[in-house]
C-alpha cells in the first residue's frame, strides 16, 4: 500500500496540475480514457462497467466491428431485443439532438439501453452530442462508437479521450503477435495443426482486415478439416488477397528492377482500394534494412548472404534472392536519396490525397528504375 502512495506521490509531482481538479486528477483521467492498441483487448477482455461510451476507431473496420460486437456482447443487455439495443448509422444520427436525446431515453423492459453507432467519421453533430455525453454520462445507457480513423485531438476522438466517463479504443491492422492468436484460434476450434513454414506464409496473406483475415482462415480450417494439418501448399492454394499480396509483390518487383511487373502489381493494389501509405512505409522498412546492410557491405564487414543471414528481424526465406539483388544493385548515397523521396511522398499524399496513388507511384518508380538501370 505504501509503494501505491509514493508512485501516486510521484505522479502528482510530475504531472500538471489542470484547473478545476485536484493537482493531475485531469491529467490521469485522460490517461485512463484512452489506450494504446496494444491494450485493447485486455480492456476488452474486462471491461470498466462505469464506463458509458465507448469509441472502437481505426482503420482497420474490420477489427473494429469484431471488437464492438464482443464488447456488446459482455455488456448484459439483450441484442435481440429491439427495445433495448438502438442501431444507428452515422448518416441517422447525425442531426443535432439526436444521440442525446436517444441516451437520455429511458429504458422500458431493461436496465439499460445500447446504443450502438457504426460508420462514424468527423460528423460535427455526433461530435457535439457526445461531448455533452461526455459531460454528463446518461445514467441508463451504454454508447457504443464504430468510427474510422480518427485525428488525434480533433472533434470526437478528443471528446472521448479527455472524459473519465468514457474510453477511446484504437484498431490498427494485425500485428505479428495478433495474427499468431487469430490462427491459433480459428485453426484450434477445428483441431487443426499448421506448421512453421505454412504459418509465416500464410501470415503475409493476412492483416488488412480482420474480418477477411478470419473468413481466410475459417476457408482454410474447413479445407484441411479431413487431414487435420495444413501445410504450405494448402496456405498457396487456398489464401487470397487478404492483406493485398500485391502489396508485397509490387515492392519486390520494384526492388528487382521489373518496371513492367511492379506497374502492373501497383495499380492492381491501387485500383482494388488498397492504401497507397502502406505501399510507401512497406517498401520504407525495405530500404531501411537495406541502408544497415549496405553499410556492412561497403565496410568490409560482412558480404551479401552474410548481412542477409544477419539481418534483424529475420529475412523470410523466399524474399531472400529479391533482397540479395536490391542490395547488390542499389548503393548506400541512393538508398538515402530514395528513403527522403519516400518521406517526402507520404508527406504530399497526406496534403493531396486525391493524387495519392500517382506520388506513391511516381516515387516507387524511381527505385525499380534504378534497379533495372544496375542490372546489366
Amino acid at each position: 500500500m505504501a509503494s501505491v502512495e509514493r508512485t501516486i506521490g510521484e505522479l502528482s509531482r510530475r504531472l500538471p496540475a489542470k484547473p478545476g481538479l485536484p493537482f493531475n486528477a485531469a491529467v490521469l483521467a485522460e490517461a485512463m480514457a484512452q489506450k494504446k492498441a496494444y491494450e485493447v483487448q485486455g480492456w476488452l477482455n474486462r471491461p470498466d462497467p462505469k464506463t458509458a461510451i465507448v469509441l472502437l476507431y481505426g482503420p482497420d473496420r474490420g477489427l473494429v466491428s469484431e471488437r464492438a460486437k464482443a464488447f456488446a456482447e459482455k455488456t448484459g443487455v439483450p441484442l435481440d431485443d429491439p427495445f433495448s439495443v438502438v442501431r444507428l448509422d452515422a448518416a441517422e444520427a447525425d442531426q443535432q439532438g439526436r444521440l442525446l436525446d436517444e441516451a437520455h431515453t429511458i429504458p422500458m423492459f431493461a436496465a439499460r439501453r445500447l446504443l450502438w453507432l457504426r460508420n462514424v467519421a468527423a460528423q460535427k453533430n455526433i461530435a457535439d452530442d457526445v461531448k455533452a455525453l461526455c459531460a454528463a454520462p446518461p445514467a441508463d445507457a451504454i454508447v457504443l462508437i464504430e468510427a474510422g480513423d480518427l485525428k488525434k485531438g480533433v472533434g470526437l476522438r478528443a471528446a472521448v479521450e479527455s472524459s473519465p466517463a468514457a474510453i477511446a479504443l484504437p484498431c490498427y491492422s494485425d500485428e505479428s503477435r495478433d495474427l499468431d492468436q487469430l490462427i491459433d484460434q480459428v485453426l484450434g476450434e477445428q483441431s487443426i495443426r499448421i506448421g512453421l513454414d505454412a504459418r509465416a506464409t500464410l501470415k503475409r496473406s493476412l492483416g488488412g482486415d480482420r474480418l477477411a483475415s478470419r473468413g481466410e482462415l475459417q476457408k482454410l480450417a474447413l479445407y484441411a478439416a479431413d487431414k487435420g494439418e495444413v501445410d504450405i501448399e494448402d496456405v498457396r492454394l487456398l489464401t487470397g488477397d487478404v492483406s493485398d499480396q500485391s502489396l508485397d509483390d509490387a515492392i519486390d518487383a520494384a526492388l528487382e528492377g521489373r518496371i513492367r511487373d511492379f506497374d502492373a502489381m501497383f495499380q492492381r493494389h491501387a485500383q482494388a482500394g488498397g492504401q497507397t501509405f502502406l505501399v510507401l512505409s512497406g517498401m520504407s522498412r525495405q530500404l531501411l534494412a537495406l541502408q544497415l546492410m549496405r553499410a556492412d557491405l561497403d565496410s568490409g564487414k560482412r558480404n551479401a548472404n552474410d548481412a542477409i543471414a544477419a539481418a534483424r528481424p529475420p529475412i523470410f526465406f523466399s524474399r531472400k534472392k529479391t533482397m540479395e539483388l536490391a542490395l547488390l544493385r542499389l548503393s548506400g548515397p541512393f538508398l538515402t536519396r530514395a528513403l527522403e523521396r519516400l518521406q517526402a511522398a507520404v508527406l504530399q499524399t497526406r496534403r493531396r490525397p486525391d493524387l495519392a496513388a500517382a506520388i506513391a507511384r511516381q516515387a516507387l518508380l524511381g527505385i525499380a528504375i534504378e534497379s533495372s538501370r544496375r542490372a546489366g
